[in-house]
């Protein structure tokens, strides 16, 4: 793993924080990307458009100095705030396991008072509970896993890098037996591979199962120059047929929704009901502004 240096670690979300529902995503204030790159080598990765000029996007970087860089910010900030980890890069890297800078960060981020939301495709989160509660005491904290596919097969085509289904499905369950509100991330959802009734209905069946408060989802995904060619060439080499569903149904377009994307959103909903999962970002919003210490009634 090489080490990069940059000039900060956290980037501010103008639009975060205001708890009514108007978010487009998570409520939070920043983000925070502690490595560069990714491992898991998933076919579908935004990462890798053209327009990011990733060199290398595979390869995980470490950020020079980033937990030195993250107290110096921390310290400067007025009041307290919600983080956002795993944007652009997992957190949960292979490399994190022996590095521990996501680990050194969540200290931080207790030590002065920040909340942390995670999104991860790695079971490793599990490893952190003592620091999720201890940031608890103060402020919200959650996990979110990125599923995609219930069958391990088809995961290892799609994401290879990727620990199997159950496994995150498992390290769910540890998260939220310690009292961290966590849920999945139903994203991308693949048109003509993921995107069967079957796979979801499992998917969210196995979320209520270990403990999931919310399901969440965009039905479709999104293809620009750069990711669209791997994509392509994934398709070709494990699923021979689909590409030519994808250009016949979606040409050159950036937003790809799943065919039917209304009915299936009738059923997604429906079956969420049932489970008592909640399904979009205002209930989710609410259940992670729930989750924390007294202070966070500052900030929403």
């Amino acid at each position: 793993m090489r080490y990069e240096p940059v000039k900060h670690i956290l980037t501010t979300i103008s639009y975060g924080g205001d708890g009514n529902g108007s978010d487009p995503f998570f409520v939070r204030h920043y983000n925070m990307n502690l490595y560069r790159g990714c491992s898991h080598g998933c076919i579908y990765c935004d990462a890798r458009s053209t327009c990011y000029r990733l060199d290398s996007p595979g390869e995980v970087r470490a950020k020079m100095d980033a937990l030195a860089l993250l107290r110096s910010e921390l310290r400067s900030k007025k009041k307290p705030g919600l983080i956002g980890l795993g944007g652009m890069s997992d957190g949960y890297n292979p490399e994190e396991k022996t590095a521990e800078i996501t680990r050194g960060a969540l200290a931080l981020l207790s030590q002065y008072g920040f909340g942390i939301g995670v999104t991860t495709k790695s079971p490793l989160v599990a490893r952190d509970i003592d620091l999720f509660r201890a940031i608890q005491r103060n402020m919200p904290a959650h996990v979110t896993f990125s599923i995609t596919a219930a069958d391990n097969a088809l995961s290892r085509k799609i994401e290879p890098g990727v620990a199997g289904t159950r496994e995150r499905f498992e390290a769910l369950r540890q998260i939220t037996d310690a009292g961290v509100p966590a849920g999945v991330w139903i994203n991308p959802m693949l048109p003509f591979l993921t995107d069967s009734w079957e796979n979801v209905r499992v998917i969210l069946h196995m979320a209520k199962q270990y403990g999931a408060r919310y399901a969440l989802t965009h039905y479709g995904m999104t293809l620009r120059d750069g990711n669209r060619e791997f994509f392509y060439e994934a398709l070709d080499r494990d699923f021979p047929g689909i590409r030519e569903r994808y250009i016949e149904s979606y040409g050159n377009a950036y937003s790809i929704p799943v065919p039917g994307l209304e009915a299936l959103r009738l059923r997604y909903e429906a079956e969420c009901g049932r489970l008592g999962l909640a399904f979009t970002f205002e209930e989710t919003n609410r259940i992670i502004q729930e989750s924390g210490g007294a202070r966070q009634q500052m900030l929403f």
